[in-house]
């Protein structure tokens, strides 16, 4: 198969799908950025089932490589996650039609002498693997795949929490992330304190990535059964960067040169449904049991969702005139007005 046919091919398979939930004008920016959409570890020789963007995929590992691809055969239209991964190649249960990594089809047992017709073409997309995450993109033009120097060194631990779903927007919940107001409202039961609602000012920078935000506050970060490890009057550094459009990542500063990352990650399945990944690293707390990490993680991210599922209206709006804001909304503002220089249209379906 010639690289103009497979480029072809692929061009096609990202098209604005059947009864999508986003705008065309919003899924062609989306389309070109990259998402996690599976761990590592989930990826193995049984094909798995994904969607992003409302494109169903499947993400299966061959001996040498793993593949994303769309996740049908373009025989009779069966999805090929229901099939297996033979060597280098994926099989259809169907009729047994096989493919290639590349996408090309390599056998129809029905006619094995046949010459295959080209068209009958696997629509594969670019792979990432990086912080114990699979990622693709259905086009592949921008690379916003963030930097998160902990995941490769190794005073650091490495943990990748389990994935969380989410019935709302990949936009609220990015928001939500950044938010430093509601830790006090929301996070009652995790980490956050109603006596200590105050949001000292901070600066948003613009980068060339996305936006870099410090904010230094006497918010602890230890769970509610550890407050007492706080050093009295610690001032608590949170270090934000934003990766638009849905990642972005925490750095926080413990005591002792402790340092705690985590990476918020979301995956748009639709314009109603995000899967989060959440790669964390640290050099302190080495020995903890992970489950410990899991737990307390699933349990913040539960205290969000209730919110980010609640939210009215369910889309981001990019208006800036179409909600209220405080001053301590300055990285909300900040990453609404990128959404929109992205291209995203003012009221914003994901």
């Amino acid at each position: 198969m010639t690289e103009n046919t497979t480029a072809k091919n692929n061009r096609k398979a990202a098209e604005y799908p059947r009864d999508c939930t986003f705008s065309l004008e919003d899924w062609t920016v989306l389309s070109k950025y990259y998402f996690p959409v599976a761990q590592s570890t989930e990826v193995t020789e049984k094909p798995l089932a994904v969607k992003l963007l409302d494109v169903n995929l499947v993400v299966y590992r061959t001996k040498t490589k793993i593949v994303v691809a769309r996740d049908l055969c373009v025989h009779r239209g069966t999805p090929l996650s229901m099939g297996w991964v033979e060597e280098e190649e994926i099989v259809c249960p169907y009729h047994g039609f096989r493919y290639a990594a590349s996408g090309e089809c390599t056998s129809i047992p029905a006619h094995p002498d046949a010459k295959i017709n080209p068209r009958l073409c696997m629509a594969v997309f670019p792979v990432v693997e990086r912080f114990g995450l699979v990622w693709t993109s259905l086009t592949g033009e921008i690379d916003n795949i963030p930097y998160f120097e902990a995941w490769n060194d190794s005073s650091f631990q490495q943990i990748v929490c389990p994935n969380f779903d989410i019935n709302g927007s990949a936009g609220r919940q990015m928001e939500g992330f950044l938010d430093v107001a509601h830790f006090a409202w929301v996070h009652t039961s995790t980490f956050g304190d109603r006596n200590n609602p105050i949001v000292p000012r901070y600066q948003v920078d613009n980068t060339e990535y996305g936006l870099h935000v410090e904010y230094l506050s006497s918010v602890s970060n230890y769970p509610k059964g550890a407050q007492d490890r706080a050093p009295k009057d610690f001032e608590w550094l949170r270090v934000f960067d934003v990766y638009p459009p849905f990642t972005a990542t925490l750095k926080v500063y413990f005591p002792d040169n402790g340092e705690l990352w985590i990476m918020n990650a979301a995956c748009p399945i639709s314009a109603r449904e995000t899967r989060l990944f959440v790669p964390i690293a640290r050099n302190f707390d080495k020995e903890s049991p992970i489950e410990d990490v899991y737990a307390f993680n699933l349990e913040v991210f539960m205290e969000d969702r209730e919110m980010v599922e609640n939210q009215k209206p369910e889309d981001l709006p990019l208006d800036l005139q179409m909600e209220a804001h405080i001053m301590a909304d300055k990285t909300s503002i900040g990453y609404r007005k990128i959404l929109k220089k992205l291209g995203l249209g003012d009221v914003y379906t994901s």
